[in-house]
């Protein structure tokens, strides 16, 4: 068997694929196991961190030629590998965190909120409607102001200044009603306003809801979460996946008040049947009886033979319904598979992309490709992976300081995909090979990047 220091030399002398994909076939069960052990099971963290020690592995074949053997390498650089993008994982969230919040002040005493709580619906409806909803959005349901601009249609500077306002004007209508509190307005709403419902409320109204109004129509909940979504592939397929189950439990819910409204229908128009049918009997007399006892039963036998046909069309209502409920619901799942699966081949895509990027600059003196054209060679000529067009990725150049950086972008879709919640995806790759997807209400995803792409300090 050919081993791995023949391998190597093979890759460094002649950039052989062959021999670089023997080695990757030789040693990747181990790489991913120890890879996976270390990032507490997240395989999409393990496959992130295989691909970094695989393409340290290409970057450092020739001085590696000389061993023997490169287990224990890669062992060791799967260990620290891991490390660093662990870490680069709790930054990530730091930043989001520091550019995304706001600090709020902790709970309010006690004794302020008793004096404001009696108060605050009345003073807020007499806000006018933007300030209230200004209010609403911001300590009601604990919005950031990124949110809450996107909510009002305004950027983030000029939500915070209608907020403050708006608090403002509050804060003036409880003080003519005598209530000042030790502490800020805006902490003690946020804090005491909305309470947490009772456990299972939620599905018990809803069921009862849609069963008081008998409505036969089907729709499709969208889920909007109302915070920023910071997914990778991982927690995407996650979302995706309780998208479904709610929508499914929602579905079923309905179904279930309609089914028990047309049974309660049907049984009485079975009891109302049967006392027909009973009455129909007992009409049933000699053959002397008279024109009018004779005229009444063809009556009754007329109203029995009108509630069978209301029966029977009762019960087929309801089985349309749980049909037509059962496409839709069909459809909607189908919809987010293929999404999901379309997201999974461009993240794949773009990790080989990033591949191919790391095995270039290793061949020309750590210079960036701009294009796919560049990547020829690498990419084997292929103009897709997947079935992705990996022309549809923009190439952001980041210099020399991409080799300091690993959270800089390199790589992003050209156009974010609306998903079946409603919501726009789109897919970046970073200079230290992981590849991440972010969320966007609207399609704009100014505000992701700036909270994950590495910024050059201005010199003073």
């Amino acid at each position: 068997m050919t081993t791995d220091r023949e391998l190597l030399q093979r890759y460094a002398a002649t950039n052989s694929e062959d021999a670089f994909a023997e080695l990757v076939r030789r040693h990747i069960n181990l790489i991913y196991s120890a890879a996976l052990r270390q990032v507490n099971g997240d395989a999409h963290l393990a496959q992130d961190v295989a691909q970094a020690v695989l393409t340290s592995l290409a970057r450092h074949a020739d001085s590696l030629s000389r061993r023997e053997s490169v287990t224990g390498w890669l062992y060791t650089s799967a260990h620290f590998a891991a490390a660093k993008i662990i870490r680069g994982e709790s930054r990530r969230r730091d930043r989001e965190e520091k550019f995304m919040r706001e600090t709020l002040i902790e709970n309010a005493p006690e004794a302020d909120w008793a004096k404001i709580r009696p108060a605050l619906d009345t003073a807020m409806h007499e806000l006018k409607e933007s300030d209230r909803e200004a209010i609403l959005l911001r300590y009601f349901e604990n919005r950031q102001f990124a949110e809450v601009g996107a909510k009002l249609g305004l950027n983030e500077n000029s939500a915070r200044m209608r907020v403050e306002r708006a608090l403002e004007k509050l804060q003036v209508i409880l003080t003519k009603r005598g209530i000042t509190t030790a502490t800020a307005l805006g902490a003690a709403i946020s804090a005491n306003a909305v309470q947490l419902a009772p456990a299972g409320l939620a599905a018990s109204l809803t069921a009862a809801s849609l069963t008081a109004a008998g409505t036969g129509t089907f729709t499709m909940l969208k889920i909007m979460t109302a915070t920023k979504l910071q997914l990778t592939l991982g927690t995407f397929v996650i979302a995706g996946a309780a998208t479904a189950l709610v929508a499914q439990h929602q579905t079923q819910s309905k179904l279930a008040g309609e089914n028990q409204a047309l049974r309660e229908q049907l049984n009485q128009l079975q009891a109302d049947n049967a006392s027909l049918s009973n009455r129909v009997a007992g009409a049933a007399g000699p053959a002397s009886r008279s024109d009018e006892e004779h005229n009444e039963l063809l009556k009754l036998r007329g109203e029995v033979g009108l509630l069978r046909r209301q029966a029977n069309e009762a019960q087929a209502a309801s089985d349309q319904k749980v049909h037509t409920a059962e496409q839709s619901l069909a459809a909607a799942s189908s919809a987010i598979a293929r999404f999901k699966a379309n997201e999974a081949a461009s993240v794949n895509a773009m990790k080989e992309v990033g591949l191919a990027i790391r095995i270039y600059e290793g061949n020309h003196g750590n210079q960036f490709p701009t294009n796919v054209d560049q990547l020829k060679e690498e990419l084997s000529g292929a103009n897709e992976i997947g079935g992705i067009d990996l022309y549809s990725f923009d190439f952001i150049d980041n210099g020399p300081a991409q080799f300091e950086h690993p959270n800089m972008v390199e790589l992003r879709e050209r156009l974010g995909r609306q998903a079946p919640d409603g919501t726009w995806r789109r897919i970046y790759g970073l200079t230290d090979g992981s590849v991440q997807t972010a969320a966007s209400f609207d399609g704009n995803f100014d505000a992701w990047e700036k909270a994950n792409t590495y910024v050059a300090p201005v010199n003073q």
